[in-house]
């Protein structure tokens, strides 16, 4: 939905048509931290197959802006990578194909913990611009929510480096223990952590849709802290 009104703004402030994809592609890119994803495709279980397919979807509906971030580990090599694969279209046919676009050498298994924490841990080398968005596996964002996105971003003045924003959790529908989890995290994500902020000025990003001044994130230890035995700690 970012990419959907990123092309509206753009018609709307008179970018020629040809030229609006290559702009859209240039400020916008969605990395899904999937440090799993080798597995599920490697797997013998169907259920990892069915998630790897799943993905490899995905993955072909949105070309121009998805990527999937995940772990490998080289058997020729004994090594671990951090992998950020993409799809791209042919040279000659124009179809299309995946592409590991960066593979970053890692000095041991990333996986300290929960796989949160390490998951945007390792996935964060591959993000590019000057602020990042930190979304949950069950969020998601009503088409009115993406257009306020240019404007949040203003408020990235003076010493502000996070900024708090709206969740719509999805997955609230799945039953009432859902939607009682859906609404403690809403008030959690309003409220508790606008208290947090202010007065009490200890708040800190939780895993919810945070946007950040991201070279002052990745350049002041990053957005998570891996961990053996919190079950996570962001």
């Amino acid at each position: 939905k970012y990419g959907d009104a990123l092309w509206v703004l753009a018609r709307l402030e008179g970018v020629p048509e040809t030229a609006v994809e290559a702009l859209v592609a240039a400020k916008f890119e969605y990395v899904v931290a999937c440090q799993k994803f080798s597995d599920f495709k490697a797997s013998k279980k169907e259920d990892d197959k069915w998630k790897a397919r799943s993905i490899d979807e995905l993955r072909h509906t949105f070309p121009a802006n998805l990527r999937v971030a995940y772990v490998e580990f080289d058997q020729a090599e004994k090594a671990y990578f951090s992998v950020l694969l993409g799809v791209e279209a042919g040279p000659v046919d124009g179809a299309a194909r995946d592409r590991v676009l960066y593979k970053v050498r890692l000095p041991g298994n990333p996986i300290l913990g929960e796989g949160k924490p390490e998951n945007q841990n390792h996935a964060i080398v591959f993000t590019r611009g000057e602020h990042l968005q930190t979304l949950d596996m069950n969020q998601d964002n009503y088409m009115g929510e993406s257009y306020k996105m240019r404007n949040l971003l203003e408020s990235f003045r003076g010493r502000v480096r996070i900024v708090g924003f709206r969740e719509h959790i999805f997955s609230e529908s799945g039953g009432a223990v859902a939607s009682f989890a859906a609404n403690n995290e809403f008030v959690f994500g309003t409220m508790v952590q606008r208290f947090m902020a202010w007065p009490l000025c200890v708040r800190f990003h939780y895993g919810h849709p945070d946007v950040w001044d991201a070279q002052w994130a990745i350049t002041n230890g990053g957005v998570s802290k891996a961990s053996k035995t919190l079950h996570l700690s962001e």
